[in-house]
């Protein structure tokens, strides 16, 4: 279902298998702004079948302006144990640069948090490069508290395989 929002002309809707190929877009665009194009192994139809298979791993919604895609947010559930509700993991929030800075961005964060009300989810969250100042000034400006005292750990290629193979 399409959302207005109170920004004159801008919507927000849920992807549909069709926006695969939009979605890819944007997540490369986005790896380019973050400076890790090099890191994006997705394609189209890894895109299709993580979004949109028989067992979704994620949910997108897209940001449109004039029904022209501006932006979008791929996000899904993690689990609390400390809260015991699920909550929202925003993994990617993207505006393209032309339209920042008009509160899109802001407006997307907004539907997600109504979203994690409406699912009664106990957290929203996120996290962002330590260098990206713009993102951070929106993030405090609206109340998100940056939990530096946590830090992200990742397996993934040859460390995730040593590791699995020896289970």
């Amino acid at each position: 279902m399409i959302k207005t929002t109170n920004l004159e002309g801008f919507t927000i809707r849920p992807a549909i298998e069709s926006d695969a190929s939009l979605v890819l877009r944007f997540i490369r665009q986005l790896a380019d702004y973050e400076r890790l194009s090099h890191e994006v192994e997705a394609n189209e139809e890894m895109i299709e079948k993580a979004l949109f298979g028989p067992r979704p791993y994620a949910e997108v919604v897209i940001g449109e302006y004039r029904s022209e895609p501006v932006g979008f947010a791929l996000f899904f559930y993690n689990f609390s144990t400390f809260v015991g509700k699920p909550g929202i993991h925003l993994e990617d929030l993207f505006i393209i640069p032309e339209m920042r800075g008009r509160g899109y961005g802001t407006t997307m964060l907004q539907y997600l948090a109504r979203l994690a009300v409406d699912r009664d989810c106990g957290r929203l969250e996120w996290a962002v490069l330590d260098w990206n100042e713009p993102a951070i000034k929106v993030y405090e400006s609206i109340g998100a508290r940056l939990m530096k005292e946590w830090i992200i750990n990742r397996l993934s290629g040859n460390e995730l395989s040593e590791l699995a193979s020896k289970f």
